[in-house]
């Protein structure tokens, strides 16, 4: 049986103890830490960008706990079946078949969170099969329809290997509220800490000294829907916003200018209004994460780029340097278009 979820003055203190307590065991990762907890309270799909070991698993792993709710996890392989998300079939002790849930069922209509490790290995249809669980928080199986109300997607992508990976078509980059850098931390203390403090080399033991819940998923929406609706934009706000995911779109007209970029032909396809949409609904969640019913031009601007970068699709001759030339063409968009005096 499910517990109440906590009081809307509880949500707050809550929000702040889990952000310091996924601090402390997931050292450097500060920003992707706010970042995630607001794609939580926005109720955002979620892809984590980052070289291997950079403690992607980890963090994930730990914000499932801080949530509650049950969590799965699938590998991305060249031989995923997109029916391997739904069903496991194999012989059982006795030799016989047996056909039982897969990962996307085995946890039940409460999962809370779905972790795709190394999506872009994954061939194309299985990117089709989560694209509608994704959409729709449903599936069909088993002669009936799943919801999952409580549902966050979680996926990484390989950033190394180029072999056997398929890039994510754009319908399915743009389910994806946020894609969220995972780096190497900066500072030296957390690097040794990270490699000397045997505290970190066990991470079960690590995670398993948070809290349980102290965000209960199970109130997630509910809280969502009350911050969409309590914290307003105004319309020199709505303007700020549109006027930036236009430029985007079209850096001509905008007046935007990029180093070494031909800026007629750099961006071959821009923002969209579900991309516009999820900008708004993650600025909402910072500037409540802040203590204010309002967004500030500061709240846009924390979240533009990783709701966004993923978004912005360069030209052919240009993509292969969207690392530089698309945090280039984001600086240019906020360095041109005038911030609101209020």
């Amino acid at each position: 049986m499910l517990q109440d979820a906590p009081a809307p003055a509880d949500w707050l203190s809550r929000l702040r103890d889990a952000e310091a307590q996924l601090n402390s065991v997931v050292l450097g990762q500060s920003r992707a830490i706010r970042l995630i907890l607001l794609s939580v309270l926005a109720r955002g799909h979620v892809l984590l960008a980052g070289d291997v070991g950079t403690g992607k698993t980890t963090l994930l792993r730990a914000v499932a706990r801080a949530i509650g709710g049950p969590y799965a996890r699938v590998e991305g392989t060249v031989d995923l079946l997109p029916t391997d998300l739904i069903y496991d079939a194999h012989l059982d002790d006795d030799g016989k078949p047996r056909i039982e849930p897969g990962p996307a069922l085995s946890q039940g209509e409460d999962l809370s969170i779905f972790f795709f490790n190394e999506i872009n290995r994954a061939r194309p249809q299985v990117h089709a099969m989560l694209l509608r669980l994704m959409a729709e928080r449903s599936l069909t199986a088993f002669r009936r329809e799943y919801r999952f109300p409580h549902l966050q997607v979680f996926a990484d992508r390989n950033q190394i290997e180029r072999d056997e990976t398929f890039e994510l078509p754009a319908a399915a980059r743009d389910r994806f509220a946020m894609e969220i850098p995972v780096t190497v931390p900066t500072a030296r203390d957390d690097r040794i800490a990270l490699a000397f403090d045997t505290r970190f080399h066990d991470t079960d033991a690590l995670i398993g000294g948070l809290s349980a819940g102290v965000l209960p998923y199970h109130g997630l929406n509910r809280l969502a829907a009350q911050i969409q609706a309590g914290v307003h934009a105004s319309p020199a706000l709505q303007r700020y916003v549109f006027d930036l995911c236009d430029a985007l779109r079209d850096p001509v007209r905008a007046g935007l200018s990029v180093q070494d970029a031909d800026m007629a032909r750099l961006v071959q396809g821009g923002v969209s209004p579900r991309g516009m949409q999820a900008l708004v609904r993650v600025a909402r969640a910072a500037a409540w994460a802040d203590g204010r019913d309002a967004v500030l031009p500061q709240d846009v601007r924390e979240v533009f780029a990783p709701v966004m970068a993923h978004r912005t699709f360069l030209g052919p001759a240009y993509e292969a340097r969207r690392e530089i030339l698309v945090p280039a063409l984001i600086r240019a968009a906020f360095d041109t278009i005038p911030v609101p005096a209020e």
